[in-house]
């Protein structure tokens, strides 16, 4: 990846990262979503080669890529949608919705699956609705995580492009970002100096390694949903109960780090 990655593998991957975010815009992604998906994941694995694809170098890219796309709510437009709810009430709202979404992920990617060419002997070289399904779910968590700061009252800086990785590195730390963090971005960007402190938090030495923290769990994710690709028909029931489930253990991870414990 990175440099040795051609100008058409990088567009794909781009188009991919967009794709995975227009994904998450709405509330319940289905099956019309994750074919778009499914479909620019296949160009753009194809073209970063079998050795990025297997060892999750591919994966992490893409998704930090995509953590820039992500149509993360204010707290404003939150408290708008949930009816006025604040603090842990929100936390737990925001939760549900999420662990509802990568539910009808898992579902969607089961449906996909049972009407493919995807058979017990291709799964392990990773068929590419469960790589789809993966980034979708992901982004869906990314969203949720950046979400969950703006409940708690910690603000994210305003740019997608310098929010994505913070949210990205918390995801992967399943944990809700350090204030001073957050504080030294947003200081250097009035100061018209993003790029130095960029590169202080997330520059090459630290942005390699959030690279790696993401290929290690984005490989452990997909190999647990590997279970919604199951035989006989039961994938969609399967991948949509473990999808939920490990999404609901985040965001309680994620909301307990930031001070707002979601209520029982």
């Amino acid at each position: 990846m990175g440099e040795a990655r051609s100008a058409g593998g990088r567009a794909d991957d781009m188009a991919l990262a967009r794709a995975v975010g227009a994904a998450v815009s709405t509330d319940r992604p289905g099956l019309r979503e994750l074919k778009d998906v499914v479909a620019l994941a296949g160009r753009s694995a194809a073209r970063a080669g079998g050795k990025a694809v297997g060892s999750g170098r591919w994966f992490a890219e893409v998704a930090l890529a995509a953590a820039e796309h992500l149509p993360v709510r204010d707290r404003d437009t939150l408290r708008e949608h949930f009816d006025g709810l604040e603090g842990s009430l929100l936390a737990g709202a925001l939760i549900r919705s999420a662990g509802n979404a990568t539910a009808a992920v898992g579902a969607a990617t089961g449906a996909l699956a049972a009407a493919s060419e995807t058979t017990p002997a291709t799964w392990a070289t990773l068929p590419v609705e469960l790589a789809a399904e993966t980034m979708v779910v992901v982004a869906i968590e990314m969203k949720l995580v950046g979400e969950l700061h703006e409940a708690a009252g910690v603000t994210l800086p305003p740019s997608l492009r310098d929010k994505g990785p913070l949210i990205a590195r918390a995801w992967a730390e399943s944990r809700g970002l350090r204030p001073q963090d957050v504080w030294s971005l947003t200081k250097a960007a009035r100061g018209g100096t993003v790029a130095g402190t960029a590169s202080e938090l997330l520059g090459r030495s630290a942005r390699d390694q959030l690279t790696n923290q993401l290929r290690r769990r984005l490989l452990r994710r997909a190999g647990r949903n590997l279970t919604s690709l199951a035989p006989f028909l039961i994938g969609a029931a399967a991948g949509a109960a473990l999808n939920k489930r490990a999404t609901g253990q985040l965001g309680t991870k994620v909301a307990t780090s930031l001070g707002i414990p979601p209520p029982g």
